[in-house]
């Protein structure tokens, strides 16, 4: 025993003194929380304020919101704002008294020369037209001076049925053939309107629609810019062919005959339009 511990001993001595137990850590090891990782703490919600006392409480309606979807841009928040603060009118000036004396002026004298109860055509009531000889005459004739605003190059007598068609075919077929061209439509060229006579003038042929006052030719369109379309010249050409068809065209309905250039040699510079009737409709060539 005693030599096992003396052994011992010597051992010890030899290796030196034990090494010292290392000390606890002072910080902890766990790795250090990222921000994101903490925790926020929830505030906690204000208390509600004590109620006011009945005799105190005051209540305040919501502020209403312009509604701007509905409301025009003249009026919305933030519009320009002319003179003293008040917004731009958007209803028309008044008319000043001396332009409703004007206005008025005008549509007395459109009325005054308005025939068949119809201010569109201008012209004069002329009444019978007796004929040179039987099967001739107008019962009830107007002297035409001009159509929606298209002057005639002489006065036209015919009834007033005729007149009528006439307008039809001016709004309806002449205005919108021409369209724009130099400046719209300002004149037509009558060639003919009352004559008693027979049909082409040809010696014992029946009397033509022109011998009662139901009919008109019609040999040029004068324009704005003073440009002057002649069915002679202008018919096959390729500036004024295609709307001088197009007006022929839009002459059979109003008119009971039509006739132009390729309907015989009578007519290779006029159309010639009556408002004869036939059972089987218009007759157009």
């Amino acid at each position: 025993m005693i030599r096992a511990a003396l052994a011992s001993l010597a051992i010890l001595m030899a290796v030196g003194p034990a090494p010292a137990l290392a000390d606890a850590p002072k910080t902890s090891l766990r790795p250090i929380a990222r921000i994101g990782d903490i925790p926020v703490p929830r505030a906690e919600p204000a208390p509600a304020p004590a109620p006011t006392p009945a005799e105190t409480v005051v209540v305040t309606e919501p502020e209403a919101q312009p509604n701007t979807q509905q409301q025009p841009d003249a009026i919305r928040p933030g519009a320009r704002k002319v003179g003293q603060g008040l917004f731009k009118s958007l209803r028309p000036q008044r008319r000043t008294e001396r332009t409703k004396k004007q206005a008025r002026t005008v549509i007395r004298q459109r009325q005054k020369g308005a025939v068949c109860g119809d201010v569109a055509l201008q012209g004069d009531v002329i009444g019978r037209v007796p004929g040179r000889i039987k099967g001739c005459g107008i019962e009830n004739a107007i002297k035409l001076r001009s159509i929606s605003g298209i002057a005639l190059s002489q006065p036209a007598l015919m009834d007033c049925t005729t007149a009528k068609s006439f307008k039809t075919w001016v709004d309806r077929g002449l205005k919108p053939a021409i369209g724009s061209r130099g400046g719209g439509v300002a004149g037509l060229g009558i060639a003919a309107h009352y004559a008693c006579r027979t049909r082409n003038n040809k010696p014992g042929a029946k009397l033509s629609e022109h011998s009662t006052g139901r009919a008109i030719d019609i040999s040029s369109i004068l324009l704005r810019d003073g440009t002057q379309i002649t069915l002679l010249k202008h018919w096959n050409s390729k500036a004024y062919g295609k709307p001088l068809r197009q007006m022929h065209g839009a002459a059979c309905g109003p008119f009971g005959t039509v006739l132009g250039p390729n309907a015989d040699r009578y007519h290779l510079d006029h159309f010639h339009f009556d408002t004869a009737r036939y059972r089987s409709g218009s007759y157009c060539r």
